[in-house]
């Protein structure tokens, strides 16, 4: 009888394991925050001059949780076809609702003296680029009492550079 009392004790401990971003709610005990997914939807030039071009980039950002969430700073770093492309950082950047997508746009600029020829083609031609988008971002559930959370996130994809 011993051993199924320990036994049980062992199980019960184990189901009441949460992930990290897990807090405590006047509505029941524990929360589980799945981490909102970053993607970069599109890439499209805004202004291009001799040396520099602006662009802005279109940041998708999906809340899978059934509660909103508030991204509160934001810290990134793009790169085009494995080349570091673009850099920066932002605050108080955007509200994403429970099961639903927000996107954030941001603007860059690429100084061609500065770049690899091969990203410099690409972005001549208009073709598809390889991207990689990472950083950290700061983000507060809405929902009582479970505090902010850290988060570092790293997507890669493909998207088509543009005119605007």
């Amino acid at each position: 009888m011993r051993n199924i009392l320990i036994l049980l004790t062992v199980i019960l401990l184990c189901a009441c394991k949460t992930s990290p971003h897990a807090g405590h709610s006047e509505k029941g005990p524990n929360i589980v925050v799945l981490n909102p997914e970053f993607e970069i939807v599109s890439i499209l030039i805004l202004q291009a001059d001799l040396v520099v071009t602006e662009f802005e980039t279109v940041l998708k950002i999906t809340n899978p949780n059934e509660f909103a969430l508030e991204l509160n700073s934001l810290t990134y770093e793009l790169f085009g076809n494995g080349l570091s492309w673009a850099r920066g950082t932002g605050k108080n950047i955007l509200h994403i609702p429970a099961n639903g997508t927000t996107a954030a746009k941001f603007l860059f600029e690429m100084n061609f003296i500065n770049m690899n020829r091969r990203l410099l083609d690409d972005v001549i031609a208009m073709r598809r680029v390889s991207y990689r988008f990472k950083g950290a971002a700061e983000v507060q559930p809405v929902i009582s009492n479970i505090a902010s959370f850290h988060m570092n996130y790293d997507c890669s994809g493909f998207s088509d550079v543009k005119r605007k």
